[in-house]
């Protein structure tokens, strides 16, 4: 006899959802993840007063009203708006790419200037682009190629801009307007009191159990549910047995500086080739600086970001979703929907890039059709 409707792989956002909805509706939920937390990515932990965004910067932007009307019930969300700047060998400029930007870039006032010079340098490329630096070139011209685009992406991918596809940037966004919100979206914030907070409201009442390898002790969990939804890698679930889905990994170094102020920004991406790290986040710009009772906090944490090669035993971050890739996973797409039992979702389970607001849309859409 199952003690359990659903058996819940993963803390992460899609499990929560689902766990929560499934509650709602009167279904009894057991919530299983590997590590020693809730929340999977989007983790924060609290370092003197300050909500460290632990797997990477999370910012919580939506066009989808729904999704919005519905993670607002669990968290009160700040009104942050993400405006990162770009350090080229000390040289910083405004992004996404605005008026700010081509003024630092070649003094142009006018947003006619600034189309005027940017039409002229896409001339370089003449026929279809062939790879990625072609792609750049032909959207927004050779000067901000150089300074804003090659470097970080070479780090981000690790391979050269002429080696990578051209269709990784369909499209560069420009903006002939002073604008520096980096999001065109509607709604858009960072959740008060961190995104851990956030999770336990949704995880609220329903049992968890930390520390716990599905994979490893896969049968006796099995036993305890009617039905699993499992928000691991997919190819992990089926032992890797057609071979194993390549990811980008990132790696975090984070400290803790007795000053007030490291960078005057929460993100920082340096964008030349010769810096390590593609960026440095300082987390305590993702809430003003100030702690629960609005006090300047004292301290600040600083996180540099170093973009690596997914190995296994790394943390999978972006799926390398190339040809190669693209039908490995329909193999294994094929043999998910051959399992009766489990229900594959989320950014691993689907091998897919997901924004959250998209992760949560995707588990609502499931809790439609399967509760």
């Amino acid at each position: 006899m199952n003690q359990y409707d659903y058996l819940v792989v993963g803390s992460g956002l899609y499990g929560a959802v689902f766990a929560h909805e499934a509650k709602k509706v009167g279904k009894s939920v057991l919530v299983i993840d590997k590590r020693p937390n809730i929340a999977g990515n989007v983790y924060t932990e609290t370092v003197e007063g300050i909500h460290v965004h632990k797997y990477g910067a999370h910012i919580f932007h939506t066009n989808n009203t729904e999704v919005w009307n519905y993670i607002t019930q669990f968290a009160t969300f700040n009104r942050f708006t993400n405006s990162p700047i770009a350090n080229y060998h000390g040289e910083l400029f405004s992004l996404p790419f605005n008026m700010y930007t081509f003024n630092k870039m070649w003094g142009v006032v006018t947003p006619e200037e600034a189309a005027t010079k940017i039409a002229e340098q896409r001339k370089e490329i003449t026929g279809e682009p062939q790879n990625l630096e072609e792609q750049a070139i032909s959207l927004v011209g050779r000067d901000i190629y150089e300074k804003l685009i090659k470097g970080y992406t070479e780090k981000q991918w690790g391979r050269d801009c002429k080696d990578l596809p051209a269709f990784i940037i369909k499209r560069l966004p420009v903006r002939l307007t002073f604008d520096n919100n980096y999001f065109n979206a509607l709604y858009q914030g960072i959740p008060v009191g961190g995104y851990t907070q956030m999770v336990t409201n949704m995880l609220e009442g329903i049992e968890v159990r930390l520390n716990t390898d599905y994979l490893k002790h896969k049968a006796e969990l099995d036993a305890l549910a009617e039905k699993v939804i499992y928000t691991g890698p997919i190819d992990a679930y089926f032992d890797f047995k057609l071979g194993t889905l390549e990811y980008r990994s990132v790696r975090f170094e984070t400290e803790l500086l007795d000053i007030p102020n490291f960078q005057g920004n929460a993100a920082v991406n340096y964008t030349d080739r010769e810096t390590p790290w593609t960026r440095i986040i300082e987390h305590k710009w993702f809430e003003f600086g100030k702690d629960a009772d609005g006090n300047d906090l004292p301290k600040t944490v600083i996180s540099k970001e170093y973009s690596s090669e997914w190995k296994p035993g790394d943390e999978p971050y972006y799926p390398v979703n190339d040809e190669k890739n693209s039908k490995l996973y329909a193999q294994y797409k094929a043999l998910a929907e051959k399992e009766s039992k489990v229900i594959f979702g989320g950014r691993l389970g689907e091998y897919k890039y997901y924004d959250m607001d998209a992760v949560i849309a995707s588990a609502l859409e499931l809790c439609k059709k399967e509760l």
